[in-house]
């Protein structure tokens, strides 16, 4: 904030963030000054660290909306929002001329009612207050990224006019307020499961957007199948491919589908929240300080003494502990942890130099304890046998569910032709090593040109839906051809799941 002698008249944005008091004394927002003569200004207080981090510029454009939409002051706008487990997207979009327009990534902050969606299903039924609370934070949290993009963009709350939401489909339920309880009774895991609000109005009211703008909440396809994979298959034009095309959107509830040419087959894998970080001792969300890259030092040469580096020595590409491995962050910050992709290599580095073995076993030369990858005053990680247990559990569900959606398409894994791969490895997604993820048997054995990183693939799809003119009918071919699978009901799933725990090329 700023304060001028001569003050212009507030705008909509500084009547939501200023007092009365403080347009009465000519505060008014530094982003929104435009200065026409030199001018003095005394900052008044500093900006905090935003929760939410910008995404990279989208590439490609739509055209036009032609359909009717409520009237805007200025360029009419609208939002993509993808609800995830862990993390939540939002979109921006003009709307008049389909261009990309701004974006924001950041944590849902339901997180502290549990990493996992059964976990937080549980906490919403235990009490009405719990409820409100869970469904408070998802829309406030969302409410949140809208007006950090019209602040930090400098555009009005008030000319987003459509707004198109997908997520799983828990995520979805709590959102709306509706069927939470049957998400948790298997009788209901293969039935369509209505995810609508009551009042989708009353988003308008509490994101600050046009009162009468368009809500769009895309309805999962059935069980904990939700739109995100629908939205997911939409970006990658899945069913528009040849057999043997394989899309897998990795989080804590991943969801995986299979075109066989004539039917799409799909299903989903509670894998937990390792591959987004979560749930592991040194692991933590793809954000500034987490290890997104893992390799052997090209010399191959370890730590000077043999001691494990200090935090404040860090550099772009710095050594691991004690062996001859160097890791990269996010934003070259100070290491806090590793994300999705930084463990995948972990764990690769580590089976191809024996100090982990094939099922997830430390050699003898490892402390029992675990294995210390970093020292510092205030950060220390460990990699233990534990947090090795949780991601082949995790690797092993992902397996099982594709080996299932292949037995059911009477499909081999040699008769696949192309994968895509969504979720959060890395920045936005698009770090997972490919040759890394072969070798551990997380990814089917295909060359790496067949093998497309398309980061949040969920929100790609969701963009499209909203420069949609009738997305409803798009999804509604989706699901025509879908056949949901119920893993909880194969069964050659627990012998999948146990050759998948394996750290090899399985495939």
């Amino acid at each position: 904030n700023v304060r001028t002698n001569e003050p212009a008249e507030p705008s909509l944005i500084e009547r939501e963030y200023l007092s009365e008091d403080q347009i009465a004394s000519g505060v008014r927002l530094a982003c929104l000054i435009k200065p026409e003569q030199d001018i003095e200004v005394t900052v008044l207080n500093r900006e905090p660290v935003a929760s939410w981090r910008a995404l990279p510029g989208a590439s490609r454009s739509f055209s036009r909306l032609s359909s009717e939409l409520p009237r805007s002051s200025g360029s009419p706008l609208g939002a993509a929002v993808d609800i995830g487990t862990t993390h939540i997207s939002v979109s921006f979009y003009d709307l008049s001329t389909g261009e990309w327009y701004a974006g924001r990534h950041g944590l849902n902050p339901q997180a502290c009612f549990g990493s996992d969606v059964v976990t937080r299903l549980i906490a919403y039924n235990e009490s009405r207050e719990t409820a409100r609370t869970l469904r408070g934070l998802v829309i406030d949290a969302i409410g949140s990224a809208i007006m950090d993009m019209a602040v930090r963009e400098g555009i009005g709350p008030e000319q987003v006019v459509k707004v198109t939401m997908v997520g799983n489909t828990a995520m979805l339920a709590v959102l709306s307020g509706r069927n939470c309880d049957l998400l948790l009774q298997p009788a209901y895991w293969m039935a369509p499961l209505g995810c609508l609000p009551e009042n989708p109005r009353e988003f308008s009211s509490a994101w600050g957007i046009h009162p009468e703008a368009i809500i769009e909440v895309m309805q999962p396809l059935a069980g904990f199948v939700g739109s995100d994979l629908l939205a997911g298959v939409v970006g990658t034009k899945l069913v528009e491919k040849g057999p043997g095309a394989l899309l897998i959107d990795f989080g804590t509830n991943s969801e995986m589908a299979l075109w066989d040419g004539q039917s799409l087959w799909v299903t989903s894998a509670a894998g937990g929240p390792a591959f987004e970080g979560c749930g592991i001792g040194c692991g933590i969300p793809g954000g500034p300080g987490a290890i997104f890259q893992v390799r052997e030092h090209p010399g191959g040469a370890a730590a000077p003494g043999g001691a494990c580096p200090n935090l404040e020595d860090m550099i772009f590409w710095s050594k691991l502990a004690c062996f001859d491995l160097e890791f990269r962050t996010i934003d070259d910050e100070k290491p806090l942890g590793l994300c999705g992709s930084g463990i995948v290599d972990l764990i690769a580095c580590l089976v191809r130099s024996g100090r982990l073995s094939s099922i997830g076993r430390f050699s003898p030369e490892v402390p029992q304890g675990g294995l210390t990858l970093l020292n510092g005053d205030r950060q220390h990680l460990l990699l233990t046998k534990k947090d090795v247990d949780i991601f082949q559990r995790a690797k092993a569900a992902i397996f099982a569910g594709v080996q299932v959606l292949l037995s059911m398409a009477e499909m081999s894994p040699a008769q696949l032709r192309r994968i895509y791969i969504g979720g959060a490895f890395g920045p936005f997604g698009h770090f997972l090593n490919r040759d890394n993820a072969r070798q551990i048997g997380l990814l089917p054995d295909l060359k790496s040109s067949a093998i497309e990183l398309c980061g949040n693939i969920a929100l790609r799809g969701c963009e499209e839906l909203l420069m949609s003119e009738d997305s409803g009918k798009t999804l509604d071919e989706i699901k025509s051809k879908a056949k949901l699978i119920n893993l909880a009901q194969c069964d050659g799933f627990d012998d999948f799941f146990m050759g998948g725990l394996y750290l090899d090329r399985i495939y």
